[in-house]
């Protein structure tokens, strides 16, 4: 049976406010524009924007569908070799799966090393890639928990108990 748990507006709140510290406090790293991470990641972002005064711009990574991101990944692979700075912004780092895949696409659109930093809300110590940033960490293999989050609480309970069950070790 799938666990529920939701992430109240409140946790969404002190969760950008984690993040948003984390970066402050990193003296050695500031990004010139935050990367919503569509679906996801675009809430989560636009938060951290308002938090932390940095302008925001998105990447549609929903479908997983890679030519309909490529075009905003080459064009944010430019900016990084013109000397800017990109942080990208998700929900959760669960197996790695969109990360691993949005590093791979900026590297070969010759993103410049160094220059792209990931965030997230929830990481997962068992992903398969590591985030510069996070409000929360969890362990997937102990904790089988769907995580809701508030945009996600729209769909019917029909679609979120199908999201979860698309990986079922995630939960059970």
């Amino acid at each position: 049976m799938t666990i529920f748990t939701a992430i109240t507006h409140a946790d969404l709140v002190a969760q950008v406010r984690t993040l948003a510290d984390a970066l402050a406090a990193d003296t050695d790293w500031s990004p010139e524009h935050l990367i919503g991470i569509g679906r996801g990641g675009l809430i989560p972002a636009v938060y951290l924007s308002h938090a932390s005064g940095l302008p925001m711009l998105a990447v549609d990574y929903s479908s997983q569908a890679e030519d309909l991101a490529i075009d905003a990944i080459q064009r944010l692979a430019e900016r990084t070799r013109a000397g800017e700075r990109l942080l990208f912004i998700d929900d959760i780092n669960d197996s790695g799966r969109t990360i691993g895949h949005l590093r791979d696409m900026l590297a070969r659109a010759r993103a410049k090393p160094g220059s792209v930093r990931f965030a997230t809300l929830i990481d997962n110590v068992g992903s398969a890639q590591l985030v510069d940033y996070h409000a929360r960490t969890i362990d997937r293999a102990v904790l089988k928990r769907w995580f809701v989050f508030p945009w996600e609480a729209m769909a019917p309970d029909s679609a979120i108990q199908a999201d979860a069950e698309e990986v079922p070790e995630r939960v059970g």
